[in-house]
């Protein structure tokens, strides 16, 4: 049938009934989940909701998004049902009092887009069974290949003294073909699960499973109010990060640009890297690894 989404049998749709199920409490806060045939982008449709006072828990799935943004205005792009790409509206910063949960400090909100990666390694790990790694902040590589990215992003709330809300994007390659990959600015070559030898493509059970990691990584980081180190967050970052320990040259956000060694990541999140003649402390930038 024409325009049917079962006429490229590699690309099933996803089923808006199973996604549901994974959204149970208490494995996480999701509360509402929309699944949309095609958006312009499911950060701005999450920020949208945000602005318009959508409680803590929504996910915005898309089969397909044409106006998809990554980081410094670039653009994630896929054909229909290819891959993931998903948004998560989460407010840190609110109290939870049926969880126990504290408001979490600005200060912390940084290790969002860390945590987001770790339940992205754990997922096409246990699923995919590809070895993964994260290069800092917010890339998911398979080898030496971009496979994933997350975009985080603030929205301010109405009151000028509430906190902001945070979206989480998440996009993955997952079924995408050689001649379908996207081109990438920086010169890290991009790749999808299939054409890396994946166990398993089935979008269905790689979006739950991402899921049920985002929510639990988040509920263990709420619980101790934002605390990367007592969570346990930021040493499964590490164990999971390909920046550290590697030389790296850091384009920064305002132009410049310096190269040294990472060496760590510090407790808000921040990459620590040693110059020859400083040691550096970076909330933001891309890195490209040195061999």
């Amino acid at each position: 049938m024409p325009g049917s989404p079962y006429t490229d049998l590699d690309r099933p749709p996803l089923s808006v009934v199973r996604l549901r199920r994974a959204l149970v409490p208490p494995r996480g806060p999701w509360a509402r989940l929309e699944l949309r045939t095609e958006t312009g982008s499911t950060n701005a449709d999450a920020a949208e909701y945000a602005r318009s006072g959508e409680p803590e828990g929504l996910v915005v799935v898309a089969e397909r998004q044409h106006a998809g943004r990554g980081r410094r205005g670039r653009a994630w792009q896929s054909p229909a049902r290819a891959g993931i790409a998903t948004s998560v509206l989460l407010r840190p910063g609110e109290a939870v009092a049926d969880r126990g949960w504290s408001p979490v400090p600005s200060s912390a909100y940084g290790w969002l887009p860390l945590l987001a990666g770790v339940a992205l390694v754990e997922a096409v790990t246990r699923l995919a069974e590809l070895d993964a790694t994260l290069k800092w902040p917010n890339d998911l590589l398979v080898g030496a290949a971009k496979c994933g990215g997350i975009l985080s992003e603030g929205v301010p709330a109405a009151g000028a003294a509430a906190p902001p809300a945070i979206v989480l994007g998440i996009g993955l390659n997952v079924t995408l073909r050689a001649d379908e990959l996207p081109e990438n600015p920086t010169g890290l070559p991009a790749t999808s699960l299939q054409l890396a030898g994946a166990a398993a493509t089935d979008r269905d059970p790689l979006l739950r499973a991402l899921l049920r990691s985002l929510g639990d990584w988040y509920g263990r980081w709420r619980d101790v109010g934002g605390n990367a180190v007592d969570s346990g967050l930021r040493e499964a970052y590490l164990a999971a990060c390909g920046t550290v320990g590697r030389p790296v040259r850091v384009l920064l956000p305002d132009g410049g640009e310096l190269t040294g060694t990472a060496t760590g990541v510090d407790s808000d999140g921040q990459l620590v890297v040693a110059t020859p003649d400083t040691t550096r402390y970076l909330s933001a930038g891309d890195v490209l690894h040195l061999r």
